[in-house]
């Protein structure tokens, strides 16, 4: 859900203007939205189950953040590459390709005798989905044109969140009954029916791109990205920065800045093309995005997870707790794009982050004996209401702080830097994760503060970055 949005416009970005829709318009959706649902349900019905996984697998804290971060680093690092694959080979082929390796990843884990087997297969979920969604979206942008696409977008990014709304209450109910291995099984149904709808309905296009992938950066960014989280995992537990942690920063550090060198010398042919961040203002949205949606990661993580432990919730309700959330920006965002489309993102990009700031403030009244109506729901919901001033201005705002040759470049990453804030916000998490009782309470309290103030240093980004006169 943390970047639906910008992941919607990115596949109008990265469309071609067809001029007419392929013979099964409709069909060529439903596929779009159950390859896609996938990697949306996937990134959160997870969190509900962790406390049942931590007993079922014997798992430390650094453990449980592995299970979120296993999924997350490939799908970080390889989301920009997956699209660049599917004008190179074909976007069906690689839709299918990635939605049959997600489905295996799924297999895998509800069939993992043990945690090492758990998360490589949720690796291997992370490296599927990186395939998937962009071209999902790409294949949406290509079989609409005009009022009709942006229709399709609509009711893409609708479903999505009410799919990524109702699967953490669905996870926590599998998790009640006893199975946390059953919320892996529900995919592959989802998965079946996507690629034969793929294989049936979507028209297979000429592959476009002559240049060669940019392999190598793929490599050092994952394996950078890797290192930083490792490092980040070991530093947030109870040990503190050994020399294994610090050795492991370091190696980071030396693969993201090579990753930047090659990156620098591919030019245009780099799926990180260093001439976006020759944009003030797309450095600021850079920035900005990390910070909230790091934020809005430990929340998705930590939420569910102290409201079952130590609340007393039961899985249903703790995943259920989230839910206002997804759907208020759903119903809200477009009145938010047309605000921004008349007053400018400038504004609605440096409040929104204050209101969500107080949302995670209010989150320090959770304590042993929450009562969701009077607790948890009202920092939910003005959390919902900043992100909602947020959501569609940041997805517009990026579209417009570079050049038109560059807007699919600058929205899909983006949507990567979205999930890479999640990556480290959870990597940074283990304190909480291995605490219990009232210690825990006290962890999360400090992770909220955290929280709120990485959301007003957010809003400072975008008002001090972002041009006065920037427009929807």
């Amino acid at each position: 859900m943390s970047s639906l949005h910008a992941a919607g416009d990115s596949a109008i970005a990265h469309s071609a203007e067809t001029g007419a829709c392929g013979p099964h318009p409709r069909l060529v959706l439903a596929t779009t939205i159950l390859a896609s649902g996938l990697a949306f349900v996937d990134g959160s019905v997870v969190n509900v189950a962790l406390p049942t996984m931590a007993h079922s697998l014997n798992a430390d804290a650094a453990a449980l953040q592995w299970i979120v971060n296993s999924y997350l680093l490939p799908l970080s690092a390889l989301l920009l590459l997956g699209g660049a694959a599917g004008d190179h080979f074909g976007r069906r082929r690689l839709l299918m390709a990635g939605t049959t390796v997600f489905a295996l990843g799924s297999l895998g884990c509800a069939l993992a005798p043990g945690l090492t087997a758990l998360l490589a297969a949720r690796l291997v979920q992370g490296i599927g989905a990186a395939m998937l969604m962009p071209n999902s979206l790409a294949i949406l942008g290509q079989t609409f044109s005009g009022a009709s696409k942006g229709r399709a977008i609509g009711i893409w990014a609708a479903t999505g969140a009410a799919m990524g709304a109702i699967g953490p209450v669905i996870g926590g109910w599998l998790v009640d009954l006893g199975s946390w291995r059953a919320i892996f099984i529900l995919n592959l149904p989802l998965a079946c029916a996507a690629i034969f709808l793929a294989w049936r309905f979507v028209p297979q296009e000429s592959p476009g791109r002559a240049y060669p992938l940019d392999t190598s950066g793929a490599i050092l960014a994952t394996t950078g990205l890797a290192a930083l989280t490792w490092a980040l995992t070991d530093g947030s537990s109870s040990r503190g920065w050994t020399l294994t942690a610090l050795i492991a920063a370091g190696v980071a550090v030396l693969l993201l800045v090579c990753f930047l060198r090659i990156e620098a010398r591919l030019g245009a042919k780099a799926m990180m093309p260093i001439a976006l961040f020759a944009s003030k203002s797309f450095v600021g949205l850079t920035i900005f995005t990390f910070l909230l949606y790091g934020a809005l990661g430990a929340l998705f993580v930590l939420l569910p997870y102290v409201l079952i432990k130590g609340a007393a919730y039961s899985g249903t309700a703790a995943g259920a707790a989230l839910l206002p959330l997804p759907l208020l920006l759903t119903v809200s965002s477009p009145a938010a794009g047309a605000l921004a489309s008349r007053i400018g993102a400038r504004v609605p990009l440096g409040v929104g982050p204050l209101v969500v700031a107080a949302g995670f403030i209010l989150a320090l009244r959770i304590d042993s004996g929450a009562n969701y109506w009077t607790t948890v729901l009202p920092m939910i919901l003005v959390i919902a209401v900043g992100m909602s001033a947020a959501v569609a201005p940041l997805t517009t705002a990026v579209l417009t702080s570079v050049d038109a040759a560059h807007t699919g470049s600058a929205s899909g990453f983006n949507s990567a830097v979205a999930r890479t804030g999640g990556l480290v916000a959870t990597a940074l998490l283990g304190s909480v994760l291995a605490a219990e009782g009232q210690p825990l309470l006290a962890a999360f309290h400090m992770a909220m503060g955290i929280s709120a103030a990485a959301c007003v240093a957010a809003s400072l980004s975008a008002l001090s970055l972002l041009d006065r006169d920037t427009h929807s």
